[in-house]
């Protein structure tokens, strides 16, 4: 069967305004607001798991490939979305989870990772060997043909599993690559960048001379027509405090450089919170998959923190409140191991941080037992009771316009959602021809 995103190339060779968001998130409500709005417009949806998430030791979700398709796909049934509109796709494939581990070791927990994604089904596939391992020479350089070379021998893997599941399934679709990885680790900038630098175009085209070089070399004679993509920075980025707007005359350079190749795009990560209109000129240059994370997550974090503040003026007895954003900071201080290395300053600076940040970290938190029950116990609280439209105007503005004219629902799992769907309809704006901005406003 055909890659369904082999057909944003194609209509991008026909002149036609076309691209795809990268929605990378694991997070229950928002894949249920992605999936809800797709269907709205009969929209393919692109979901993705990094390999920090996602592994074959579980990751921080606790969850193999296949634990993560079935995920997805359960929720899809859930809500009657087609599962085959639905493209899952691996980012940051490679040793990163491993990469304190010597090279030879490292490798081959990632040829594992690849291999275990592709047999699951995984149709977009980002190898991605830019990070050193644990016996690389610390102060030089990763050249790029110990980079492509890594990256080869993890396609060649993926090659393997593709004939594998051929055999079991005839019409399994061949996965498509992207390559490269000019942005920072998963997640976002660890510290605040004041000279962010788009990828140099002679950097650009060495990583695409180096694995083609590489492929030759293994003998993967088809390999570059499955590449569809290399990520690059463009001159996105954002960090705790701070936001990195495309540019596009800094980047007219490199996306210039990009006409020479027509069979592929750019991939552009961190493009979170870039407006709507900045994300439009990105796919218009050339980066047509454009990779939204914590946006996403921090959205469900805003809407239940709104809620949170409902739920104060409106439950009177206190010891039956949810007190969500208590129980949050109470767990992110009992386990600071997913914050503590990325936020800095004074204990004040810290507590901001925990609750505000852009790179929100306290996504890393919302599966944690306590956090789930608070989250449901907010939900329930809400619920039985009337959310008078003054207090929902004060707390979700956005949403009070829509439950005014009588497009959403007011309960607070939807409220929630249409909180996630506000920032998926940027998206749908920037890869879209003709695409109004919250058309349901």
């Amino acid at each position: 069967m055909r890659n369904k995103l082999l057909d944003v190339l194609e209509k991008r060779t026909l002149g036609i305004h076309c691209g795809i968001p990268s929605f990378c998130s694991a997070n229950k409500i928002v894949i249920e607001a992605i999936m809800d709005q797709a269907k709205r417009f009969d929209d393919t949806v692109l979901i993705e798991a990094t390999s920090n998430q996602v592994n074959q030791f579980g990751g921080y979700m606790d969850m193999t490939s296949v634990d993560f398709r079935e995920y997805v796909y359960k929720i899809a049934d859930q809500i009657g979305f087609d599962k085959d509109k639905i493209i899952l796709g691996g980012d940051h494939l490679g040793p990163l989870p491993w990469c304190n581990l010597p090279a030879n070791e490292a490798m081959e927990h990632a040829k594992k990772l690849v291999y275990d994604c592709v047999m699951a089904g995984y149709t977009k596939v980002h190898l991605d060997t830019s990070m050193k391992l644990g016996d690389d020479p610390v102060d030089e350089m990763l050249p790029n043909e110990v980079i492509a070379e890594r990256g080869a021998i993890l396609y060649k893997e993926c090659d393997r599993a593709y004939k594998e599941l051929l055999k079991e399934n005839p019409d399994a679709v061949q996965p498509v690559y992207i390559i490269g990885s000019e942005v920072p680790i998963p997640g976002g900038a660890q510290e605040e960048e004041d000279n962010l630098k788009v990828t140099n175009p002679r950097d650009f085209e060495s990583t695409i001379m180096a694995y083609r070089r590489m492929f030759s070399k293994l003998g993967l004679k088809d390999a570059w027509n499955h590449i569809i993509g290399i990520v690059v920075q463009p001159g996105v980025e954002f960090g705790n405090t701070d936001i990195h707007t495309y540019n596009r005359l800094d980047a007219v350079k490199l996306c210039n450089r990009l006409k020479k190749y027509p069979d592929i795009v750019f991939e552009g990560h961190s493009t979170d919170y870039q407006p709507p209109v900045k994300l439009r000129e990105m796919v218009e240059d050339g980066i047509a998959i454009i990779k939204v994370g914590p946006a996403l997550t921090n959205a469900v974090r805003e809407a239940i923190f709104a809620l949170s503040m409902i739920e104060k003026e409106l439950i009177d007895d206190e010891s039956q409140r949810a007190n969500f954003i208590e129980v949050l900071e109470q767990v992110m201080m009992d386990d600071p191991s997913n914050w503590i290395k990325h936020y800095h300053g004074t204990d004040k600076q810290q507590a901001i941080a925990r609750k505000y940040s852009f790179s929100d970290r306290s996504r890393y938190y919302f599966t944690h037992e306590k956090v789930l029950e608070a989250q449901e116990k907010l939900f329930e609280n809400l619920s039985i009771v009337e959310i008078p439209l003054p207090v929902l105007h004060q707390y979700m503005p956005l949403q009070y316009s829509k439950v005014r004219d009588g497009k959403l629902s007011c309960t607070p799992r939807e409220l929630a959602k249409d909180a996630v769907v506000c920032v998926v309809e940027d998206y749908n704006y920037a890869v879209k021809c003709n695409y109004m901005a919250n058309p349901m406003m």
